[in-house]
């Protein structure tokens, strides 16, 4: 991975000689969000034939939005290695490493079960995060930030239009940070490029991308029980965390992930003849993903003390594999009599998840190492407008008796009064089969194996309601899981003979005053049903006090500081279990306290610069901040970096 990363690194910054400097505001390429731009601040001094919004941003359902790089307090939330706001997860140490629950979202489901080793999944990029772009001038950007005692995250694109209808995009992200504690080095790499082309007449289109991902990560277990004991009473001589002993030793484990997707239409009726119709844009599409992943758990020696017992003795490498292959072909139209556009499609799908062989001859609970097949899908979407309301539904329904059978169907229906206050509703009812994880397992360690074909699809159903306003943004909503899959406190797979009833309500706002600001994310959550085995505190809070302000005569820096106070109430927060990646429910351990972190970002033109003081709290409160039972969250640490645009 790393000869990759230092050549692609080599080639974007000889590309970006090529590239001199103009004026725009634009967020972190790959999360932008034009609700938050500061048009008062959004300035583009180019050649007085392009403006910012020609700097085009399209989402994988192609919504779109503009390349953004002002200064605000949810770029500040944005910058990490996710580059996505993580109020609802609580970060291990090290970046690179995976993410405990602190809420969970269910407003939008997957329609098919995927390899599973959830933990692993934070930073693996799914087709549904990957962008395109429009952009009239070559685009870049770099994102750099510090690691753990040694590494970074560097992060490239580099987008442009070779002519207006076809656009072409590179972009990389290299993590490698050592981290604090021993044998917990992160090193991964996500690679795409993208690309998208329309015909002159309009009646042709097509984009993809090809992405390559490889996520290793160092597991070392977690503190031994006397090292626990030494971070928690603040023990003087293990203030260097590279002192205190882990329960693994050369324990690796790496999700390799390779996505082939294209996706073309064509109108059959040109502007003129769909008109004399009542049709427009009558289309035949076809959208083809071919995705390939595998997971490998290695061992240089085997550790029965911390797994149990193995049919083994050495070191070994245990992997799994699955392939998912779907041809969806689809017919849309827009007409008036629908007030909108509907499309119709129908899939094929091809799976094949497991091993090549019986990994441990000891257990028979294992008949056959692979679970394969196929499947037929129908399905079909509505997107109608009346003035100012929205309806948006979508089904789909894979049919039969085989492991990804199950439905999915959404709606939602948007009310936009102006500007700034909008009212949404939707429902969301999801039937599917639990990861392939969870029905089929093999390792050398004799616990963990199984083959669970008698799993039944789960099934949920959610409700939510959202209001964005200038006063308030309200999120709502409360779910219904049936047959809710988790692993219990031995990590073996199971399924709750309880439904699972979750509420959740979160609410934001901020305060000004002058050129001082007090922004607040509250987030309250309550499971009446089901608590024993799906967990989540029942409230979380965010406050910042910041000051934002231009410095200087002629105005050359923007200033943004100020203070961040995280909370979550205590309780029994998963386990992680480094073998499977995956959460695990624990019943001894309570965790919840307060941080705080120190922040000083600045915008010097095209430039954004961040620096941060993480986690002050620890320097004066008890040392009982974990992100997981034995798995200390990081202690004060100050952490810089820089995101950083070209135009030409």
């Amino acid at each position: 991975m790393k000869k990759r990363f230092f050549s692609f690194l080599i080639i974007m910054l000889f590309s970006l000689q090529l590239i001199h400097s103009q004026i725009i505001s634009s967020d972190g390429i790959n999360q932008a969000d034009s609700t938050f731009i500061n048009k008062k601040r959004t300035i583009v001094k180019l050649n007085g034939k392009t403006k910012y919004t020609d700097y085009k941003i399209i989402s994988f359902k192609k919504d779109t939005t503009y390349i953004d790089t002002t200064l605000t307090i949810l770029k500040e939330y944005k910058y990490n290695f996710l580059r996505k706001d993580n109020f609802e997860l609580l970060a291990f140490h090290n970046q690179g490493q995976t993410f405990n629950n602190l809420g969970y979202d269910f407003t939008h489901q997957n329609s098919f079960p995927i390899i599973g080793m959830n933990a692993k999944h934070f930073n693996y990029l799914s087709k549904e995060d990957i962008n395109y772009y429009k952009v009239p001038t070559p685009t870049s950007e770099i994102l750099y930030r510090t690691g753990l005692q040694q590494g970074q995250v560097l992060e490239t694109l580099f987008t442009l239009n070779f002519s207006e209808r076809f656009n072409v995009g590179i972009l990389y992200k290299g993590l490698r940070s050592l981290g604090n504690y021993r044998n917990s080095l992160a090193s991964q790499g996500n690679f795409r490029t993208v690309f998208s082309y329309q015909t002159k007449n309009n009646r042709y289109a097509i984009r993809g991308h090809i992405a390559k991902q490889d996520l290793m990560n160092q597991e070392n277990g977690g503190l031994t029980a006397i090292s626990l004991t030494a971070f928690t009473t603040n023990d003087p001589n293990f203030s260097d965390r590279g002192r205190l002993d882990v329960n693994l030793e050369g324990t690796e484990t790496t999700l390799e992930g390779n996505r082939f997707y294209i996706e073309q239409d064509y109108k059959l009726f040109s502007s003129k003849d769909s008109i004399k119709n009542n049709f427009t844009n009558l289309k035949f599409g076809h959208i083809f993903t071919h995705e390939t992943k595998s997971y490998q758990f290695t061992e240089k020696a085997v550790n029965t003390t911390f797994f149990g017992n193995a049919n083994i003795a050495t070191g070994f490498t245990d992997t799994v594999e699955n392939k998912l292959i779907n041809n969806q072909f689809f017919l849309e139209f827009n007409s008036k009599y629908i007030l909108g556009t509907f499309r119709v499609n129908t899939g094929l799908t091809n799976y094949n998840y497991g091993y090549n062989a019986v990994l441990n001859s000891t257990i028979n609970t294992i008949t056959n190492p692979k679970i394969k097949g196929s499947a037929i899908s129908f399905g079909g979407s509505w997107n109608a407008k009346i003035k100012n309301f929205r309806l948006n539904t979508d089904v789909n329904l894979t049919p039969g008796s085989g492991r990804i059978s199950g439905s999915n169907f959404y709606s939602e229906a948007i009310f936009k009064k102006d500007s700034v206050t909008s009212f949404k509703g939707s429902i969301s009812l999801n039937s599917k089969s639990p990861n392939f994880n969870t029905i089929l397992y093999q390792s050398a360690y004799d616990e963990y194996n199984w083959q669970n074909d008698t799993f039944k699809n789960s099934n949920t159903r959610n409700i939510a309601f959202e209001m964005q306003s200038k006063w308030i943004n309200l999120n709502t909503s409360i779910t219904n899981i049936e047959n809710y899959t988790y692993f219990d406190d031995t990590s073996k797979p199971q399924q709750s003979g309880e439904n699972v009833t979750y509420l959740k309500v979160k609410a934001n706002n901020e305060f000004k005053f002058g050129k001082f600001a007090l922004n607040n994310t509250l987030l309250f959550q309550q499971v009446s049903s089901g608590k024993d085995v799906f967990r989540v505190p029942n409230f979380v809070t965010r406050n910042t006090l910041y000051y934002s302000g231009f410095l200087f005569e002629g105005k050359p820096l923007f200033l943004q500081t100020g203070i961040t106070f995280k909370y979550f109430s205590k309780y029994k927060a998963n386990a992680f279990n480094p073998l499977l990646n995956e959460f695990t429910i624990q019943n001894s351990t309570e965790i919840g306290y307060p941080t705080f972190d120190f922040f000083i970002n600045a915008q010097v033109r095209r430039t954004r610069i961040y620096l941060k003081a993480e986690n002050l709290s620890s320097l004066f409160l008890k040392k009982n901040y974990f992100s997981a039972p034995n798995y200390p969250y990081r202690d004060y640490v100050i952490r810089f970096g820089l995101v950083w645009n070209w135009f030409i």
